[in-house]
């Protein structure tokens, strides 16, 4: 039976999501897996778009910064591929995701002037930027941050900030915010596969991504519903 040659999934997360920081393991392990038969489509769904909000008043009977930062190291603890610090969201509080975001987008706008390594540049400046907050405890929130991790990866800070100045990437974030309403995302991280029909949400194993994935490579007409 012929195979389809390409399956595209859209990938939402949140830089500072600690869930998207842990499923990093299984997103470079389905690109390990599948190689060329996959296609990450990378973009952003702010939940931390007001961290003082979510935090410090969603977290209020619960702790909360301190029961925030309990909850982040407990979690971790599950996972043996991540680090944390161990005053996360308490010495170092980025006041938003959105602004790493949007740097991000302009990082993605620049990839023709930069020399990554296996991955595209907006993948290793995400990775980057979480290894930045989640294990060094750095604020990157700021622009100060975000600039001294982009030249440490020896990437063209003065074409990424033109694309911000511009509007450019703006404009790019503005594309992931509509297209997270077109679809209904409901949180980071988020697989989204067959032209959305699939949905893959939070803490979800690399054993059912794969078996999604096998199952539309093998299907012969994609606009069918899956079995999975």
């Amino acid at each position: 039976m012929e195979q389809a040659s390409r399956v595209g999934i859209i990938y939402f997360s949140d830089l500072l999501c600690i869930w998207a920081y842990a499923a990093q393991a299984r997103v470079d392990e389905v690109k390990a897996r599948f190689g060329a038969e996959v296609a990450f489509d990378y973009r952003f769904r702010g939940i931390f778009g007001d961290t003082a909000e979510r935090i410090g008043e969603g977290w209020k009977a619960k702790g909360g910064y301190a029961g925030f930062n309990a909850h982040i190291r407990d979690v971790a603890d599950r996972f043996d591929h991540i680090e944390v610090d161990p005053d996360i969201w308490l010495t170092v509080r980025p006041a938003s995701s959105a602004s790493a975001h949007l740097f991000l987008k302009a990082v993605a706008l620049t990839e023709a002037e930069t020399t990554a390594p296996a991955e595209s540049a907006l993948e290793w400046a995400a990775w980057a930027l979480r290894l930045a907050f989640f294990r060094d405890g750095r604020d990157i929130a700021t622009r100060a941050a975000q600039t001294d991790v982009a030249r440490e990866l020896g990437l063209p800070v003065d074409a990424i900030q033109q694309s911000i100045d511009s509007g450019a990437a703006h404009a790019a974030l503005c594309g992931d915010g509509a297209l997270e309403q077109k679809l209904s995302i409901e949180g980071s991280p988020t697989f989204v596969l067959n032209e959305g029909r699939q949905k893959l949400y939070g803490n979800v194993g690399y054993r059912v991504i794969e078996a999604n994935l096998q199952e539309l490579l093998r299907a012969p007409d994609l606009s069918e519903a899956s079995w999975c």
